[in-house]
């Protein structure tokens, strides 16, 4: 059966500082929820410099829900790795893997927006040589061990809990990306289900000598909402889903490819296109057969400003009528409450 995940970027259109948070708060609250009836993952995402206010800081938020949570796993994905220092990010990530008892994970992006490149002061012509430069960086850092920096030799303190660092996995939809995963002997999460780039991994993997890692590719909606009506759902909640839609839509290049993209202009549009669904609990249950155990389900509560008190009964229906489905599914009894 697939996963299920609850994810958080936290666009907050046109929301006074107060409205952006109450969704914080709401966020924190509903990853606790969360972790309290079984939920398998949750996702954060980085971007900077979005109107609409998308999460700059997802290792801060990272730490608060590991500090809010006690046993669900934490992924960043994507987490824009050559806008960071990466001595500092090294330290970060350390210091999270440890509060967090080693439940923290990375899906290592390049980024596709040139404004956020401008707005660090990074070059965006040499962003590919910044990200192994940064890589190169973090997985020194993370050895405990003495390594040259800017000519100088440093010491990285404190090692992750996980050993020898938390899992990172390359994003990226072109073979660059995939030969890099291979060259550092990482996992490869592409954000578009291309068997062809997971097998090129697997080729560069062979031809460096070592055995692949993880290779996920994406499968299933890029949004699901439960709900007992999904044409009264896509009443309320649509014009949110459609917002989501179409700024990401807006932020992509010819070059670049996803699974979560969608072209729709019209809720009518999104709802038939397929990216955002709204399915019924037996819908949900039936879904997740279909995808199996490499497929998730990713739900998006607070979508494109979606607020509150709108988000929390499509997630306590799917938790109240399809989490003990996927449980007794998989044998796992009560489902997590």
């Amino acid at each position: 059966m697939a996963l299920s995940i609850i994810r958080f970027d936290m666009r907050c259109p046109d929301m006074a500082p107060e409205q952006a948070a109450q969704q914080y708060a709401a966020a924190l609250d509903m990853a606790r929820w969360a972790d309290q009836v079984g939920f398998d993952m949750v996702v954060l995402s980085e971007h900077h410099s979005a109107p609409d206010g998308f999460l700059p800081s997802p290792l801060v938020m990272a730490a608060a829900v590991a500090g809010c949570t006690e046993r669900i796993p934490l992924n960043v994905a994507a987490l824009l790795v050559p806008l960071h220092d990466p001595i500092r990010l090294a330290e970060d990530i350390a210091v999270l893997d440890l509060i967090s008892g080693g439940r923290i994970s990375l899906v290592a992006g390049l980024g596709y927006r040139p404004v956020e490149y401008e707005l660090f002061d990074r070059t965006w012509s040499q962003r590919g040589k910044r990200m192994d430069e940064c890589l190169e960086v973090l997985l020194a850092a993370w050895s405990g061990e003495p390594f040259e920096y800017r000519g100088t030799t440093v010491t990285v303190t404190p090692r992750p809990l996980q050993q020898p660092h938390p899992l990172i996995m390359i994003g990226g939809s072109g073979p660059a990306a995939a030969k890099r995963a291979a060259r550092f002997d990482l996992g490869f999460f592409p954000p578009v289900g291309d068997e062809s780039l997971a097998q090129l991994y697997r080729d560069e993997c062979e031809r460096l000598g070592r055995p692949p890692g993880l290779v996920l590719l994406p499968s299933g909606p890029g949004t699901l909402v439960c709900a007992e009506d999904p044409d009264a759902a896509w009443a309320t909640i649509g014009p949110y889903l459609l917002h989501d839609a179409v700024t990401y839509a807006s932020w992509q290049t010819p070059d670049i490819r996803s699974h979560v993209k969608a072209d729709a202009t019209t809720v009518d549009e999104l709802r038939a296109e397929g990216v955002y669904q709204i399915l019924t609990p037996e819908e949900c249950v039936t879904l997740a057969g279909e995808l199996g155990p490499f497929g998730a389900l990713t739900h998006h509560p607070l979508c494109g400003g979606i607020p509150p008190e709108l988000a929390w009964p499509h997630l306590e229906l799917f938790a109240d009528k399809v989490l003990p489905a996927l449980a007794d599914a998989t044998g796992g009894g009560d489902g997590g409450t």
